[in-house]
């Protein structure tokens, strides 16, 4: 017995076609997102501070794609990538969370202005995004939501206490806004990568290095980026609510 004929949407994957807005687009993981989302058939609207850096990368994608430069913790961003969104494709599916920043320091030495920062980069700008378009998602019946936390969640350095803090903060918001969006078609999760080779990843390791420790051999963002990926091909019934991916070498 002969296999069935593919179909044209099976052939070109279950992500062909959709639209995903992605945060802290420029570099790192944000990048090797797009990168994966882009090879999966995925339109994009792309968002970050650095101009030069999401022009080039937008000139490199196979799909059509948009850009946003903007702050992300400006609070008029999430709905002007929504809106961004719509006006290009007509639709929007998917919404990864993905820019954040680390502070570190002693009680002695930390920068409560930057620390004060990165709550609003990392969790502010999180929690609005998510809402704005989780709305959006549950009115039009279907989307997906990912929220890109931290091991650092789990396993917390006397250093990045605060960092740490917002990452477990986050994990909990995601899961109530889907425990909250169960059935309406719109999925929620969390991915929570350890050391990722990534410019905060550099800050690390020279700060790691100046007081001699060694830190593990790190992930690569497109280690990431194709666990995102699985995430989202998932069938509708399925969602997968919160993945924990290390480094091999990583005693998380």
């Amino acid at each position: 017995m002969s296999a069935p004929a593919l179909t044209e949407a099976n052939r070109l994957g279950p992500l062909h076609n959709h639209v995903a807005v992605i945060t802290g687009a420029s570099s790192g993981i944000g990048e090797a997102i797009a990168r994966e989302l882009a090879a999966a058939g995925v339109r994009l609207v792309l968002t970050a501070r650095r101009a030069d850096r999401l022009q080039s990368l937008q000139a490199s994608l196979p799909v059509d794609s948009a850009t946003l430069v903007a702050a992300i913790d400006d609070p008029v961003t999430p709905q002007a990538l929504l809106d961004a969104a719509l006006q290009r494709f007509g639709r929007v599916d998917i919404l990864v969370n993905n820019a954040g920043i680390v502070v570190t320091g002693t009680v002695e030495t930390m920068d409560l202005d930057a620390l004060a920062q990165m709550t609003r980069v990392n969790f502010d700008a999180v929690v609005r995004a998510s809402y704005v378009f989780a709305r959006a998602f549950k009115r039009q019946g279907r989307g997906a939501i990912i929220n890109v936390s931290s091991v650092g969640a789990y396993v917390s350095h006397s250093s990045m206490g605060v960092y740490a803090a917002l990452k477990l903060a986050l994990e909990g918001v995601t899961t109530a806004l889907r425990v909250e969006l169960k059935g309406s078609g719109v999925r929620v999760g969390s991915i929570a990568p350890g050391s990722t080779d990534t410019e905060i990843f550099d800050q690390l390791r020279t700060r790691a290095q100046a007081v001699g420790v060694a830190l593990p051999a790190p992930l690569a963002p497109a280690d990431v980026a194709a666990a995102v990926r699985f995430m989202l091909e998932r069938p509708a019934r399925a969602n997968v609510a919160r993945m924990l991916l290390v480094s091999a070498s990583e005693p998380a």
